[in-house]
């Protein structure tokens, strides 16, 4: 009875993010979006990511995302429209009672969020993140979890993007009831990698690796209702 109410939930949400993009659904078929958080931190940094994530994800999954993202805050009803929502930052992360309720139903019912440290954020979203699940704490993903495992392949998981503490790159998830509703990328960068070339100036190759996982990250989320 519990994988019925979980199969049926994740319908209807299907169903949400189709119905409230009616707008849009004509040219494109669905909209992700950054995350607004509170507290201070800057949740509005790395200003050409998800522009170029979604470009680059359309050119090499095929999929039909429109072009800009939208910002969205953990208590909006509209949360529910995106099929995956992006945070980043460098500093505090808060979350109001509105915000852990309506974000932890959000996850349970079908939501994907990656977290993204842009250094300074773990400490901070790990606090945040045990109030929409204090029955789950993260855990560091095999490099045999199908997030690594999309198109593109990752046999040693995350790509190194940018050195903070000479640290090797981790991915750590939220699994709720099997199913990996937050992952966090911590110690990478991906979203700096993410940026026009001409904000941090790397390499080629290293965008596309961070490209590639970020794409990854997409096709996970789209699939594992």
């Amino acid at each position: 009875m519990k994988n019925i109410r979980k199969s049926i939930a994740s319908i209807l949400l299907l169903i949400f993010f189709l119905v409230f993009n009616h707008q849009s659904i004509a040219q494109y078929s669905f909209k992700i979006a950054k995350m607004k958080y509170g507290g201070g931190g800057d949740w509005y940094c790395n200003k050409t990511s998800l522009t170029n994530l979604i470009k680059f994800c359309n050119s090499n999954l095929r999929t039909n995302i429109a072009p800009e993202e939208d910002i969205v805050e953990p208590s909006s009803p509209e949360l529910f429209t995106y099929p995956f929502v992006h945070l980043t930052g460098h500093g505090n992360v808060l979350f109001s009672d509105g915000d852990v309720a309506n974000l932890r139903k959000y996850l349970i019912g079908g939501g994907f969020l990656h977290v993204d440290d842009n250094y300074g954020l773990d400490k901070f979203i790990r606090r945040e993140m045990k109030k929409v699940f204090p029955e789950l704490s993260f855990v560091e993903l095999p490099f045999n979890h199908p997030i690594y495992n999309q198109k593109f392949k990752f046999p040693n998981g995350l790509p190194k993007i940018h050195e903070h503490d000479n640290k090797p790159p981790q991915g750590f998830g939220l699994i709720y009831e099997g199913r990996l509703v937050c992952f966090y990328s911590f110690e990478c960068d991906l979203g700096n990698g993410w940026e026009d070339q001409a904000v941090y100036k790397d390499p080629e190759t290293i965008r596309l690796k961070a490209l590639q996982m970020g794409a990854n990250l997409l096709a996970y989320s789209l699939t594992s209702f």
